[in-house]
C-alpha cells in the first residue's frame, strides 16, 4: 500500500499480486482540515497494513484447489491417504461395471452346495405330537378291560373305532433325543416327521399289538428364519418344504413398515432407502430391497438358521464450501446423479466459488480404486478418494449426469482464490470509509 501526492488530488494505490485498486481524494484543504485529514489516513493506512499481513487469517468457509491439491501431496496433511481422481468417461464405465456384494454370493459360498435343505426335518428345540393307534389290548389306553370289551363287541376280533393315545406333547433336547413312555430315548435330529414315526414305531412292536404311529412337528424351531427390524411383525418365520424365498419371509413377517401421517404429509420412503442384511453361517451380506426386488437372482431361498434384518436407511448426501446451501439432504428420487445433486444445493455461488473445483468426498470400495491403477491397502474393504470435476467445460455436465451419487456422498465447491482478496478490500472499505466521508463533511 503507498500514498502518492499530486495536483491537485491524494492518491491511495492499494496492491494485491497483480491487481491495482486507486483512491483518489481532492488535495485542496485548510491547514486544520489537512491535519484532521492526514490523521485520519495515517490511521487508515496503518489499520490497512495490518489487514493486509493479516490477510491469511480471514475467516473462510473452506480451502481452495490449490490448498486441496497441495494438502493431498503433503503426508502430514494427508493423514488418510486420499487421492483426487478427475471425473472422466474411462471413471464412469469403471464405476458402473462395480459389482456389489450380493446376496448370490453367499449360495456360491457354501460349503455344501450340493445339500438343500427340505425344511420338514426336527432338531433340536423342536416340539413333536405323537399319536399311537393301537388294536386290542391298549398299551396307552385309558382301561384294557373297556378296551377288550370294544373288541369283543366288533365280532371280528378288531377294535371298532381307535382312538389316539393322549401323550402329551414332547421336546426335543439339545442333543436331539426325545423321550417317548414306554419307548424311551429316541434320537429323532434330522429325521423327518414320518422317519421319527417309524422308529417309534418298530420300538413298540414288541410291546403293542400292531401298532400305528404318526408324528406332526407343533412348534417348528429348528425350520425357520427369524426376521425382525424395519417390518411390521417381527417374529420367527417357519420354513416348509416349499422352500420359502427372503421376500417370502419378508412378506410373512408384514413387509416393510409405512411411514407414519404426521401433519396430513406421509415421509417419503423408497424401497431404495430399506438394506436387507442377512446374517448365513457367520457372514453378513447387505444388499438394497430394490436390487433383491429386481433381480430374482438375490431373491435366494431361505435356509434354517438365517437371520433377515430389515433397516430403513433414508440415503443422504452433504454438500459444504462455497455453494449456495450448506446441508444434508435425502435423496428425493431412487437414482440421484452428480448434476440432480449439485442443483439441489444450489450449485456453485457467483460470488465465492470456483466452478474448476467441485470435489466429492467418498468411500470408496478397494477393488474399484485397484482396477484404477490406484495403490490402496486391501484389507480394508473401501478407501477415502476425491473426485473432481471441471462445471467450466460443458462437456463435463454430460458426465456429471451418468455419475451415481452414493450414500454418505459429499459434495464440496472450492472457494475462488480471490476470495480472501475481496474479503480483504471490503474490510480496508469499512475501516476508511469513516475517514473518507469526515474528509468530505470537513470540505
Amino acid at each position: 500500500m503507498r500514498l502518492f501526492r499530486f495536483q491537485p488530488f491524494f492518491a491511495i494505490i492499494l496492491r494485491h499480486g497483480a491487481k491495482l485498486t486507486i483512491f483518489c481524494f481532492p488535495k485542496e484543504l485548510k491547514p486544520h482540515q489537512r491535519h484532521v485529514r492526514n490523521r485520519r489516513w495515517i490511521i487508515a493506512l496503518t489499520g490497512g497494513l495490518l489487514l493486509l499481513s493479516g490477510c491469511n487469517s480471514l475467516p473462510d468457509s473452506g480451502p481452495t484447489e490449490s490448498r486441496i491439491n497441495s494438502s493431498q501431496r503433503n503426508p502430514k496433511k494427508n493423514a488418510v491417504g486420499y487421492s483426487i481422481i478427475p471425473i472422466t468417461p474411462q471413471l464412469i464405465s469403471s464405476l458402473q461395471s462395480e459389482a456389489p456384494p450380493l446376496f448370490s454370493s453367499l449360495d456360491s459360498a457354501d460349503p455344501h452346495p450340493m445339500r438343500t435343505s427340505t425344511n420338514d426335518t426336527i432338531g433340536p428345540g423342536d416340539v413333536i405330537q405323537v399319536a399311537v393307534y393301537e388294536v386290542g389290548t391298549a398299551l396307552f389306553g385309558s382301561s384294557s378291560s373297556a378296551m377288550s370289551a370294544a373288541s369283543s363287541s366288533s365280532g371280528n376280533g378288531l377294535l371298532g373305532a381307535a382312538q389316539p393315545s393322549p401323550i402329551p406333547l414332547l421336546g426335543v433336547d439339545g442333543n436331539g433325543n426325545v423321550q417317548v413312555p414306554f419307548v424311551g430315548q429316541i434320537n429323532v435330529a434330522g429325521m423327518t416327521a414320518s422317519q421319527a414315526a417309524q422308529a417309534i414305531q418298530s420300538r413298540l412292536k414288541q410291546k403293542s399289538a400292531a401298532p400305528q404311529v404318526m408324528v406332526r412337528i407343533a412348534t417348528d424351531i429348528a425350520n425357520s428364519v427369524m426376521v425382525y427390524g424395519g417390518v411390521r411383525r417381527p417374529s420367527r418365520i417357519p420354513l416348509t418344504p416349499n422352500r420359502e424365498h427372503i421376500l417370502d419371509v419378508i412378506a410373512l413377517a408384514g413387509g416393510q413398515e409405512h411411514a407414519s401421517q404426521t401433519q396430513n404429509q406421509v415421509q417419503n420412503q423408497m424401497d431404495e432407502d430399506y438394506m436387507v442384511r442377512l446374517t448365513r453361517n457367520g457372514r453378513v451380506t447387505e444388499v438394497p430391497l430394490k436390487v433383491v426386488e429386481d433381480d430374482p437372482s438375490q431373491n435366494i431361498v431361505m435356509q434354517p438358521g438365517d437371520r433377515v434384518q430389515l433397516t430403513y436407511e433414508p440415503r443422504t448426501f452433504t454438500s459444504f464450501g462455497a455453494s449456495e446451501h450448506v446441508n444434508q439432504i435425502q435423496f428425493p428420487t431412487p437414482i440421484l446423479t452428480m448434476t440432480d445433486a449439485i442443483s439441489l444445493i444450489g450449485g456453485p455461488s457467483d460470488a465465492r466459488a470456483d466452478p474448476n473445483a467441485v470435489y466429492l468426498f467418498r468411500f470408496e470400495h478397494t477393488d474399484v480404486l485397484q482396477r484404477m491403477g490406484i495403490s490402496v491397502d486391501t484389507s480394508a474393504p473401501t478407501a477415502p478418494v476425491v473426485y473432481q470435476i471441471d462445471m467450466m467445460n460443458p462437456s463435463n455436465y454430460f458426465l456429471a449426469q451418468k455419475f451415481i451419487m452414493r450414500d454418505r456422498d459429499l459434495i464440496y465447491v472450492a472457494n475462488a482464490a480471490s476470495n480472501k482478496f475481496y474479503k480483504f478490500f471490503s474490510l480496508i472499505s469499512t475501516v476508511i470509509a469513516p475517514g473518507i466521508a469526515a474528509a468530505w463533511i470537513v470540505r
